[in-house]
C-alpha cells in the first residue's frame, strides 16, 4: 500500500517502501498532493519524481535500480560523431538553452514513452515545470526552426533528464550530445535517466543499485549549482569532438 501525500506538507516517505519488482508498479512510492515548484524540489532532491496519466492523481516514484548516464561514459557512435560534426559547422545549426521551455515540454508531451499510449507529461505537470527555474530545455535550431531538444533538472552538480523529442532526424541526439557537453563543462558527473531503454544504455547508460544512486544524489545536490545555462559552439570541440 503505497502513501498518501499530505497536501500541507513536502515531506515525501523513504524511498524503501516504494513497490518492489514483484508488483505491477514497480518504484512506485507516493500519491496526491498539488505539484508546485516546492513540491517538485523536494521530491528530485530525494531522487524522486512525478510521472503519471490523464485523470490520475500526481503518482511520484522512486524506481530501483536506476538508469543513470555518467558523462565520462558517454558513448558517441561514429555516426553520431559525423552528425554533430556536420551540425557544429553548418550555418544555421545551433544550440539554444532556454530559448522556447514551453514548445519543448509541449513537443515532448506529444511524444509517448516507450510502451505508452498518450503522454505522462499532463498539462499541471507542464505549467508546474515551466514555473520552476530549475527545468532548462536544451534545443536543436535548424534554419530558425525548433528541431528538437530535450529539458531537465538542475539542482547542485546533479541533471535528472525527464524528455526528449525531435522532428528532423537525430535532432534530440545532437541536444542529448549537446546536454553532455554542458555537464562536463559545468562539473555535473550524473544524468539522471529514470529507467532503463535500449537506446540509453547504447549511449553509456547503466543501472545503479538506489542506494548508490542516492548517496550520490545526498553528495552533490547540495554543491553549488553551475551557471549560467548558456551553450558556446566550442564545447563541441573541448568536450566532444576533440580525442582525449
Amino acid at each position: 500500500m503505497i502513501d498518501w501525500l499530505d497536501e500541507a506538507s513536502l515531506s515525501f516517505p523513504p524511498s524503501e517502501r516504494a513497490l518492489g519488482s514483484d508488483t505491477d508498479a514497480p518504484g512506485l512510492l507516493a500519491a496526491g498532493a498539488t505539484l508546485t515548484p516546492a513540491r517538485l524540489e523536494a521530491a528530485y532532491r530525494r531522487g524522486i519524481f512525478p510521472w503519471y496519466g490523464p485523470g490520475q492523481p500526481p503518482l511520484w516514484w522512486a524506481p530501483d535500480p536506476r538508469m543513470v548516464l555518467q558523462t565520462a561514459n558517454f558513448k558517441l557512435s561514429r555516426s553520431l560523431r559525423k552528425t554533430v560534426q556536420r551540425f557544429a559547422a553548418t550555418p544555421g545549426c545551433e544550440i539554444r538553452i532556454d530559448h522556447d521551455r514551453a514548445a519543448v515540454l509541449r513537443a515532448c508531451a506529444s511524444t509517448p514513452r516507450d510502451g505508452q499510449n498518450g503522454t505522462w507529461i499532463v498539462p499541471e505537470l507542464q505549467a508546474a515545470y515551466l514555473a520552476w527555474p530549475a527545468v532548462h530545455s536544451v534545443e536543436t535550431w535548424i534554419d530558425g526552426e525548433l528541431a528538437g531538444g530535450l529539458y531537465g533538472v538542475n539542482i547542485g552538480r546533479m541533471f535528472f533528464g525527464e524528455s526528449m523529442f525531435m522532428r528532423r532526424t537525430d535532432a534530440s541526439k545532437i541536444a542529448l550530445c549537446a546536454l553532455v557537453c554542458l555537464c562536463r563543462e559545468f562539473g555535473i558527473p550524473w544524468i539522471d535517466c529514470q529507467q532503463n531503454t535500449r537506446h540509453l544504455a547504447s549511449l553509456g547508460a547503466a543501472e545503479l543499485p538506489r542506494r548508490q544512486f542516492e548517496a550520490h544524489l545526498a553528495t552533490h545536490v547540495g554543491e553549488a549549482t553551475p551557471g549560467p545555462w548558456t551553450y558556446h559552439p566550442s564545447y563541441w570541440h573541448w568536450h566532444l569532438l576533440t580525442p582525449t
